[in-house]
């Protein structure tokens, strides 16, 4: 892993301020540097900063996205290739398609940044560092952008400076500096870049800060980059504090680790309701739906009779409420998985399970197949015990209604009869299972979670 570099000669010899080189020499651990290169001039700066500050032979390799939204897309991405090639970098440009449609509120620059992402997220490899040019202009940018969106704290505590994406990380080494310091460090160094138009456009809203709202704070409050940074500051307290106290309820108001109980949950004051279940659904991954009404969903969630169904519906999960507890459940695809033949010592991949047949002695493999209810299965749950219904089994065991559809039902057909031999990994005969099966095979069934 490399971790920055020795100033060297090299350094000694830049055109480039050593304050600069130093934030860039001063990185996090990785396997390999990349860099967020756009050829505008924040990234064109941080891409030379990065050459001049490498310790090692080894160089950065650049990666550039190509949205292909204006006319000129293809030119920058042949001036990206031009300064590598002039630096000696390697370099990787990737075409993407961007629709607007393709994000909740339908917006162009939304839409951009995801499918950049996405690129970025794809590209990065375990212990890769990816570097992004983002500085101070940027950050009051997105600070009171944010703010007019009606954002809480966790937003106003702006860019980090570090998070993971995808397989590795990403870092701004350049927060910090305003961009007229780089446009100075650039001229003075004989750089040039290419500046994007739609930059320019006051369409796009972040436009119309940059070049028409923050100009006139500024002139009223020139050290505005310092005020907004120091609010991010404290707004990124206030969140990791609020997750502090999230994950103490968390500890508190779950009995298996995995769902919380209405009956605890509904025993703080709502902010704090709110404030967990918005950490319990980041910490499952999610994205925090954007919901105005947060108490009225809350109430609706604990106070719905126990016959009824309430959900919190999110982009690609839902909260639901069951026997007194609330799952967050990913969102499942319509179709469910076909009827399967469960090969001797092949796994076998059942949506979100899956499912082995491993050898427990020396009797003949049998014949196995997995489905999902078709309704009116009947089995014994216990050696001996009374028949039952396969539905009114999934009631008692208090399996969700929402898994019992897709629950992976495993059958052994001998002499012209099926028997149902596990459901999912809640039961299994004691035919498969245990340290010496009867059948002389052992059924292995895991969930992905699992």
């Amino acid at each position: 892993m490399t971790t920055g570099a020795n100033p060297g000669a090299q350094a000694a010899t830049s055109p480039w301020p050593e304050p600069l080189i130093a934030l860039v020499r001063s990185l996090p651990e990785y396997r390999r540097l990349w860099v967020a290169f756009s050829g505008g001039l924040d990234s064109t700066v941080l891409l030379h900063l990065a050459v001049a500050a490498r310790a090692t032979a080894e160089l950065p390799t650049a990666i550039h996205v190509n949205h292909q939204l204006q006319p000129n897309a293809d030119a920058m991405a042949q001036h990206c290739q031009d300064v590598a090639a002039t630096l000696g970098v390697p370099v990787q440009v990737h075409r993407v398609s961007v629709v607007a449609s393709d994000t909740p509120a339908g917006g162009l620059e939304e839409a951009a940044r995801n499918a950049r992402y996405r690129v970025f997220e794809e590209v990065l490899g375990p212990g890769d560092l990816l570097l992004m040019a983002h500085h101070a202009d940027d950050q009051a940018e997105t600070l009171v952008f944010r703010l007019l969106r009606g954002t809480g704290v966790r937003g106003l505590a702006g860019m980090p400076r570090q998070r993971q994406l995808g397989q590795g990380m990403l870092y701004r080494p350049l927060l910090s500096v305003s961009r007229d310091v780089l446009a100075q460090a650039a001229r003075a160094a004989g750089v040039t870049w290419k500046d994007d138009p739609s930059n320019a456009d006051p369409r796009f809203d972040r436009n119309f800060l940059r070049h028409q709202a923050l100009p006139v704070l500024r002139s009223r409050w020139p050290d505005l980059n310092r005020r907004l940074a120091a609010t991010a500051e404290a707004c990124r307290e206030a969140a990791v504090l609020a997750d502090a106290l999230a994950e103490r309820q968390w500890r508190e108001c779950t009995e298996d680790g995995q769902t919380l109980a209405v009956a605890g949950l509904g025993r703080l004051p709502v902010a704090e309701q709110k404030n967990l279940m918005q950490w319990w659904i980041r910490r499952g991954g999610w994205p925090v739906p954007a919901i105005r009404g947060w108490p009225e969903v809350l109430g609706q969630l604990l106070a719905a009779a126990p016959d009824r169904a309430p959900e919190l519906v999110g982009e690609g999960f839902r909260v639901r409420r069951y026997q007194g507890r609330l799952h967050l459940v990913a969102e499942q695809p319509s179709a469910r998985p076909v009827e399967a033949t469960l090969c001797p010592g092949q796994p076998l991949r059942w949506g979100d399970w899956q499912l082995i047949l491993q050898p427990a002695g020396d009797q003949p493999a049998p014949s196995i197949q997995v489905r999902a209810r078709l309704g009116g299965e009947r089995f014994r749950p216990q050696p001996g015990g009374p028949l039952k219904t396969l539905k009114n089994w999934l009631q008692e065991t208090a399996v969700p209604p929402w898994e019992r559809a897709r629950l992976p039902l495993v059958f052994e057909a001998s002499e012209g009869a099926e028997s149902l031999v596990a459901v999912g990994d809640f039961w299994c005969s004691e035919q498969y299972s245990g340290s010496a099966p009867a059948a002389g095979w052992r059924l292995v069934v895991e969930r992905d979670c699992d």
